[in-house]
Parts: structure tokens; sequence; C-alpha cells
């Protein structure tokens, strides 16, 4: 039996999939949630059909799983409308509402959305191609990532709950909303990023516009009913439709105050130049990366091995900390990619529902296209496909390549792959690869893995002014949570770790005065009698 024989049966008929991985229906959203309301929608739909296909008499198939809205311009400004009116420039009833029952509402959301966790993770599972394991992981993750939030602002609203006296002035400093917020996330963490940004914009007492990513869309279709529920009136709203119809007029309405989105530079530069008050705009971005390891002379191969093959192929390497250019010194190299192809032969592959696999369909129908492309230009610019196998592809599923040698002519040299390909670059000076993350256009993270202190010391300071993160003797990575997650360069705008997202989605606000028996005295029966949400002294446990 020939390769591609073998990964066409990974594929399997609808009855031998198990029956507690099967959604149980189709699901066809035919509603939205905007201004407090489950709004009908009659109109166009686009229909989603699975990364997972069927073996059927005709052939192997997308399996199609549900539908959802495709809304238009109109139905997103009513939206838009919906979010301006429940700021109500700052006076609505969400941004004027105390701390303490901001938080009780997003911990009422926490637990309607725990309620819906089978049906979510589900949703992740056949929408994206996630391995079942770790759909549940991701869900898990954003449930803890809301708690660390939560955790968060109470800390930071203890901190501001007295008042401060400098130089004959009195004070109280408080964080404060920003306006309304457009939220789009990205199809590869549809759940954990979106809400990292989703959760802090509105518990800070922002309102919202989300628009859900176009390959993972319905996931979130079980949770409008808990957003509604929990939140009052406009406070978060679901717009849906082609983002190249729906986003510019929202964009250019000058009525969002922050935008923040989780895909490429080159949108979010569009859309940010269609602001009329770019400087009313504050932009929370997490953008394209080209992550780098960078594998010395003086390195253990068999941990760069295991941490290349980890960062360069976890959900098919389609993440943006993902390890997608790998430097490795040419002394080793041989050793190198001998030990790196037998590590890929190692690791698993098939359907999401499989206990302990690793590589599963890729969500963009267009991907495997895009990678044979890739393939192809580094053969005709003198790379070779080292691994047995390397770039197979039937249906939606492409098996990992690992490419050498890559050079600069190739695409895969600077385009993020974003996908099962790792392009191998062979160095002599590591001032090569240091380079190369110095020319980059992007910044986010970089591996170095080397024992040599004298090498590792000077290639963190060469690095750490080129990208956000230097990784040492490990793949790149986002967590923990607590820790910064932003880039430099077209990789990031603004950072989003537990702590400095909510920081990213308000501004420090002050109260002050001259320290005087007068003013004593007022605010002192202002905070006493419970007189204003922003001045206070209480303290949230």
């Amino acid at each position: 039996m020939n390769f591609r024989s073998e990964l066409e049966k990974i594929f399997v008929a609808e009855e031998n999939i198990p029956d507690e991985y099967k959604l149980i229906s189709e699901i066809h959203q035919d509603e939205y949630l905007s201004d407090g309301k489950m709004i009908g929608w009659n109109g166009p739909v686009h229909e989603v059909y699975s990364p997972i296909c069927i073996r059927t008499e005709n052939g192997l198939q997308r399996k199609l799983i549900g539908s959802y809205p495709v809304c238009t311009e109109k139905e997103a400004l009513e939206s838009l409308e919906a979010a301006v009116k429940a700021y109500d420039n700052g006076m609505g009833e969400w941004p004027s509402m105390a701390v303490a029952e901001r938080i009780k509402c997003v911990e009422n959301f926490t637990r309607k959305m725990l309620d819906q966790k089978d049906i979510v993770v589900k949703l992740l599972m056949w929408e994206i191609g996630k391995s079942y394991a770790d759909s549940v992981k991701e869900f898990d993750r954003t449930v803890e990532y809301i708690y660390a939030t939560i955790d968060a602002l109470k800390d930071i609203d203890r901190q501001s709950s007295g008042f401060r006296h400098e130089q004959g002035i009195i004070a109280q400093i408080r964080r404060s909303p920003l306006g309304v917020v457009l939220c789009m996330g990205p199809f590869n963490y549809p759940l954990n990023e979106t809400f990292t940004t989703l959760i802090p914009a509105i518990i800070m007492g922002n309102t919202l516009l989300f628009k859900p990513p176009k390959h993972g869309t319905l996931l979130h279709y079980p949770l409008l009913k808990a957003f509604q529920e929990s939140f009052p009136r406009g406070v978060v709203n679901t717009i849906y439709g082609r983002g190249h119809a729906i986003v510019p007029a929202l964009m250019q309405s000058g009525k969002i105050n922050v935008l923040t989105l989780i895909g490429s530079s080159k949108v979010a530069n569009e859309l940010k130049k269609l602001h009329p008050k770019v400087n009313r705009l504050r932009a929370v971005l997490g953008l394209d990366a080209k992550n780098a390891a960078i594998i010395t002379e003086n390195a253990d191969i068999k941990l760069a091995i295991q941490e290349t093959v980890l960062g360069s192929l976890s959900f098919n390497g389609q993440r943006c900390t993902a390890l997608k250019i790998i430097f490795v010194h040419k002394n080793i190299a041989a050793q190198f990619i001998e030990q790196l192809n037998a590590a890929v032969a190692k690791v698993s592959f098939g359907m999401p529902w499989q206990t302990g696999v690793v590589l599963t369909p890729l969500p963009e129908p267009h991907k495997p296209g895009y990678l044979k492309e890739c393939l192809d230009d580094a053969l005709a610019h003198g790379a070779q496909i080292m691994n047995e196998n390397g770039g197979t592809a039937v249906a939606s599923f492409v098996y990992p390549a690992v490419v050498y040698p890559v050079n600069k002519k190739m695409k895969l040299y600077s385009e993020e792959q974003f996908g099962p390909v790792i392009p191998v670059v062979p160095f002599e000076d590591i001032n090569e690869p240091v380079q190369y993350v110095i020319d980059s256009t992007h910044g986010q993270q970089v591996s170095v893995f080397s024992n040599n202190k004298q090498e590792v010391a000077e290639t963190i300071d060469q690095l750490v002014n080129q990208v956000s993160r230097v990784n040492i003797n490990c793949q790149c990575q986002r967590g923990p949570d607590s820790f910064p997650f932003t880039g430099r360069k077209d990789s990031a705008e603004g950072t989003l770790s537990v702590l400095d997202a909510l920081r990213s989605f308000s501004i420090r606000s002050l109260v002050a005065t001259k320290l005087n028996d007068t003013n004593k005295e007022l605010l002192n029966e202002i905070v006493h009698g419970h007189h204003s949400s922003f001045l206070s002294t209480k303290y949230i446990f």
C-alpha cells in the first residue's frame, strides 16, 4: 500500500465515527445577538463544511455541519448603534457600573458558559479540525483565563481604593473604559484567543461588537444566550458577514474606539486607515509571526529536536507562536535533519477524536494548495524534501514536510506558511540567523538552543530588542497567561496578558482636588454616602 492510500484511510464513513464525538444534528444559526435581543435572520447564510472529510460512494467529501447568517452593512451598523447607545458617552449602565457588579456579571456568564462546554468543544473539533483533547484544553484554558482576569481586576481595584496625597493635592486614580470595541478573533484559537480580548474589554466597562472568525463561527452560537442574559442590553453585539463588506463602514463611522484583531498585519493596516479620527483609535493587535529557532553547534540536539517538532507541528503548525523557520549550524545539520526526520515520522496523525493524535485535517480549503506552491518553489530553488512522504496531501490533510536547505530566494524563507512545513536553513556564523531576525518584518519571538553560557548571553543581548520574547532551549509559546504576550514590528500592537489586557482596554482617570477642610468634608460625604460609582473606598474580596 502506498502512503497516499494510507492517508486516505484516516477518513472514515459516517457510521464509523464514534457516537460520543458526533454532533447530534446540523446547527443552522438563524439569529444573532444585537441590542440585547436575539434577532431572527432569514437572509443569505454561509454553509459550514468541516475539514473532516467523510468517506462516501462519491469519494471523500467535507461534512456539512451547519450554517450562519451572512448579514450586511445595514445590520452591522445597527449593532454599532446599539453598542454606542449602551456606552452612552461613558454614562450608560455598564460603563457606570461599579467594578464589583461588573465582575458578578462576568462570573454569571462563565457559569452559563460552562453549561455549554460539551457542544462548544465538539464544534471546535468539527469546525477547525482541532483534536478533541486540544479542544477541551482550549475551553478549559479560556475559563481559567476568565477567572484569572477577574482576580487581576480585583487586585487593580484594591490598589485603587485609596486616595493619594501629593504636594497639597489629594486624588483617587482608577481605570476607566475607552468606549466601543470591535473584536475580531482568529480561526486557529477561535474561542481562547477571541476571549483573551473580549473578556477584558467587557469587564473594564466597554461595550462590544464581536465578529467571529470565518472558520470557528458556529461554536460561539451556543454562548449567545449567556451573553444576552448576563449583561445589560447592548453591551455585547454580534456581527456576521463578509469582513470586507461590513467592517469598513464600522471603521469609517469613527464610532469604534478600540480595534482588536488577531489576524494579518495587512488587514489591520487597512482598517486603521479607514478610521477618520485615528488618534482616538486604540489598537490591540496580534498579527503575523515568523518565529525562528536558532540551533547552534553547542545545542543539545535531542532537546532541540523535541522542541522543534512540538513548536513546528502542534495543531499542524497553525499557531502564531509556532516555529516557522529553523536555523541549524552546518556542522550538525546532517545529524539534525536525520533525527528530525525520525521524530516527525513518529508524530501521530488521523481524525481529531483519536487519542494522542497531533496532525489533523486543515480548516482552510486553500491551505493544501498554498503549501504545495511553497514546496514547489523551494524545490525549484535548490531545496529538497528530506523526510519520507513529506508534503503528501489527501483532501484536507497534509503530511509534514522537512525542507532543506532553504535560502532567501524561497517563499518559505520569508512568508509565514502557517502549516505543517518545516523549513531548515544551514548557517556557519550565528550572526547570520541573528541578522535574519533583525531584517525580518516580524518580531514576535525566537528560540535559541545552546548550552554555551557566553553564546547564549550574547545572543540574548542581540535579540531581546528585536523580538518580545527570547526562549532559551525551548519552543516559542504564549503562556503562562500572566506573562506579557506581544510583539514588535508587524507582529503585534498592545500587550495581551491577563493584567496587561485590562490595561489595554482602559485608561487611568483620576479625580483630584486641593487638600483643605472643605474639600475633605465634601469627599468624605460622597464616599461614605456611596454617592459615586467612581469615588469609592470599597475593598473587593
